[in-house]
C-alpha cells in the first residue's frame, strides 16, 4: 500500500530537520569559547526552526533571565533585555522546566509581565514567543527563545524539535562553560607559579643581600662595603650620613644619578622608618634611618630612575640595621676609649701643675700633647645627660687633638685652639644639630696649664647663662668677664666683702624677723622705682610697701636713695641674686 502525498511530505520534512538537527549539533561540539557557542546556538536554532528571530537569556544569581545572544532581531534595545525571576515566559520555563509558548505575548494574560520588559517588546514586533529549556542535569541554566512578529501557535513538531535542539546546545553550552573555567583556572594557576618564582627570586635576592650585609658585620666591614653592597644588588647611587648629616660614604652604578635629596632624609629621620621621593627629573630618593632605640645614628640614601619595590625598601631598611649595628660595635669600641680618656681628662683638671710623665705618656699613646691643650669647654643642656654630651665631645675632640668627657657632673673637652669663641661656635652649632634641642657651651682659657681653675670658670658661666636670657649659645667666658666675682674662687673674698657692706644688715633683718626687704628693694630697682608697679610684682598693697621701704630706711640710713649708694645696692641686690642660682 503507497503512502499518501501528505505523509510522505510530512517524512521527508522530519528527515531534513533531524539532519539539520544532528549537524548543529555537531557543528556545537567543535566550539569552545562561551561567546561563540551562544552566537552560534541562536544562529543555528534560527536555520533550524525558521522564526523571524531567536535569542537566549542566562539564568544569573539573582534569578534574573538576561539576553545573551540574538539572530535576527531589529531593535537594539531589545539586545539589552532583562527579565526578573517569575515572569514572562522564560519565567515558566524555568519554574516548570519545559516548553512554553504563547500566540501572542503582549495580550495573554497566562504569564506575568514585567513592564520594562513589555516596552522592549513593541519596537521589535514580538507577538508569538516560544521558550524552551536549557537544562544540565536537573538544574535549568537559561532559556532559549523563537519568535516571530505575527499572531500564531506553536505546533508540537516546532516544539520538539526547538526542544531537542536546546538539549545539545546546553550540552554544548556547559562544556564552554566548563572549558572557560578550566583555562582561567590554569591562567590563575600559571600565574600563581610566576609568582611562586617571583617570590622565591626575590627571597633568595633578598638573603644573599642579608648574607653579605652580615659578612659585613663579622669582618669588621664600614659604610663604604655596604654602599657598595647595596650597589651591587639595587643598582642606582647609594649615599650614607652620619647622625651630623655629614657624608660618610657613597657609591654609584656607572655613573652617579645626581644631588641627594636631604629632605628625604630629613622626613625618614621624623618617622624613625623610611621615606621616598622624586624629583623634578624624575629620579626615586628613599632614604632609611639607622638608629639604636630613640638615638639617631644617621641614614642611608638610594637613588634610583625607577620606583622602588617594596624588596628594594625592605632590602635598604636591613641595611640600615646592619649599619646600626657597625655603629653600635664602634661606638662600644669608642666608649672603652672614652672611658680611659675620661679618666685621663679628670687626672688633668683636678691635678696641679707640672703634669707629670705617665700623663703626658698616656696622652702622647692617644695622638695629645698635653702641652699643647690650652682650651677647656663646658657643655650643658637642659633635655641631655652630662654623659650624652660628654660622648659627643668625645666624638668631636680628635679634631682639636683634645681629650672629652665627665668631670663632676659637666661634659668637658681639653682642646688645642687657637681661637676660643670659634670653637665654642663650631662646637655648639654641632650639638645643637645632632640634639635637635638648645644647648649652651662655653669655651675658656687655660693658663700655665690651669685646667682645672678654666673648668670651674667655664662652668659657672653655662649655669649663670639661663638667668641672663642665654639658653642657646656658644661663648666664651669674656661677656661674663664682669661677673667674675660670682664664679672666681680667687675673687670669692671680695664678693663676700662687697655683699656685706651693702647687704649684710637687711640680709640679718629678714632672717631674723622672716621678712623678705631683701626681695621687695631687688623688685622696687627692677621696676625703676615706680612703687605702683612694685606693689602689683609683689602682690602686696601699697600701703605694706610704704612701710618696707620705711623699715629699709631705719635699717640702712635716709641716703640709701642716693644715686651713688642705690647704685651700690642694685650691683649688691643682683650679683646676690645670681649668686644664689648657680651657687
Amino acid at each position: 500500500m503507497s503512502e499518501s502525498p501528505d505523509l510522505a511530505s510530512y517524512r521527508r520534512r522530519r528527515e531534513r530537520e533531524l539532519s539539520a538537527l544532528y549537524a548543529t549539533a555537531r557543528s556545537l561540539t567543535a566550539l569552545g569559547e562561551i561567546d561563540a557557542v551562544l552566537e552560534s546556538i541562536v544562529r543555528e536554532a534560527h536555520e533550524l526552526v525558521g522564526t523571524d528571530f531567536t535569542y537566549l537569556s542566562l539564568v544569573g544569581p539573582d534569578g534574573k533571565l538576561t539576553l545573551k545572544a540574538s539572530q535576527g532581531t531589529i531593535s537594539s534595545t531589545f539586545n539589552e533585555a532583562s527579565v526578573p525571576s517569575g515572569t514572562g515566559v522564560g519565567g515558566r520555563v524555568i519554574a516548570t522546566g519545559a516548553p512554553a509558548w504563547v500566540s501572542n505575548y503582549l495580550e495573554t494574560q497566562d504569564v506575568p509581565h514585567d513592564r520594562t520588559f513589555d516596552g522592549l517588546v513593541v519596537p521589535e514586533g514580538m507577538v508569538a514567543l516560544l521558550g524552551v529549556p536549557l537544562l544540565v542535569g536537573e538544574e535549568v541554566i537559561g532559556v532559549l527563545f523563537a519568535a516571530d512578529r505575527t499572531e500564531r501557535p506553536f505546533e508540537h513538531d516546532e516544539v520538539a524539535l526547538l526542544s531537542a535542539f536546546a538539549d545539545h546546545a546546553a550540552i554544548a553550552l556547559n562544556n564552554a562553560r566548563l572549558y572557560d573555567e578550566s583555562r582561567s583556572a590554569l591562567k590563575q594557576l600559571q600565574a600563581a607559579y610566576r609568582t611562586i618564582e617571583h617570590q622565591v627570586a626575590v627571597t633568595e635576592r633578598a638573603q644573599s643581600v642579608h648574607e653579605a650585609l652580615a659578612r659585613v658585620v663579622l669582618t669588621g666591614g664600614g659604610a663604604d662595603e655596604i654602599a657598595r653592597l647595596l650597589v651591587e644588588h639595587l643598582r642606582g647611587e647609594v649615599t650614607v650620613f652620619d647622625r651630623t648629616g655629614a657624608v660618610t660614604a657613597t657609591c654609584a652604578f656607572d655613573v652617579p644619578i645626581g644631588p641627594s635629596a636631604t629632605d628625604v632624609v630629613e622626613q625618614a629621620r621624623r618617622t624613625g622608618r623610611w621615606a621616598t621621593a622624586t624629583d623634578r627629573s624624575g629620579i626615586w630618593h628613599s632614604a632609611a634611618t639607622v638608629q639604636a632605640g630613640d638615638t639617631y645614628l644617621g641614614a642611608l640614601l638610594l637613588a634610583q630612575t625607577e620606583e622602588p619595590t617594596a624588596v628594594d625598601l625592605r632590602t635598604l631598611e636591613r641595611a640600615a640595621q646592619i649599619m646600626g649595628l657597625l655603629i653600635l660595635k664602634e661606638t662600644a669600641v669608642a666608649e672603652a676609649e672614652e672611658r680611659v680618656s675620661g679618666s685621663l681628662l679628670t687626672e688633668l683638671l683636678v691635678s696641679t701643675a707640672p703634669v707629670g710623665p705617665a700623663q703626658r705618656a698616656r696622652a702622647h699613646a692617644r695622638g695629645v700633647d698635653i702641652a699643647a691643650l690650652n682650651v677647656v669647654v663646658v657643655a650643658e643642656s637642659e633635655t641631655r645627660p652630662a654623659s650624652d654630651l660628654g660622648r659627643r665631645l668625645h666624638a668631636m675632640s680628635a679634631e682639636w687633638n683634645g681629650l672629652a668627657g665627665e668631670h663632676l657632673g659637666r661634659a668637658a673637652l681639653l682642646a688645642a685652639a687657637s681661637d676660643p669663641a670659634a670653637l665654642a661656635d663650631t662646637i655648639h652649632c654641632r650639638l645643637r644639630r645632632e640634639l635637635g634641642s638648645a644647648v649652651r657651651v662655653v669655651a675658656h682659657n687655660a693658663d700655665a696649664d690651669d685646667w682645672g681653675r678654666a673648668f670651674e670658670i667655664a662652668g659657672k658661666c653655662c649655669d649663670l647663662m639661663p638667668s641672663l636670657g642665654a639658653t642657646d649659645r656658644g661663648s666664651t667666658a669674656e661677656p661674663y668677664a664682669m661677673f667674675a666675682l660670682l664664679f672666681d674662687a680667687k675673687r670669692g673674698p671680695d664678693l663676700d666683702r662687697f655683699l656685706a657692706d651693702a647687704l649684710a644688715e637687711l640680709l640679718a633683718y629678714d632672717a631674723r624677723k622672716s621678712t623678705q626687704l631683701v626681695a621687695t628693694l631687688s623688685t622696687y630697682y627692677a621696676h625703676s622705682g615706680n612703687l605702683t608697679r612694685t606693689a602689683g610684682a609683689l602682690h602686696i598693697h601699697l600701703n605694706t610697701l610704704l612701710k618696707r621701704l620705711e623699715r629699709v630706711e631705719s635699717i640702712l640710713g635716709p641716703d640709701w636713695r642716693a644715686p651713688d649708694r642705690a647704685l651700690a645696692l642694685q650691683l649688691a641686690l643682683r650679683l646676690h641674686a645670681l649668686r644664689s642660682r648657680i651657687s
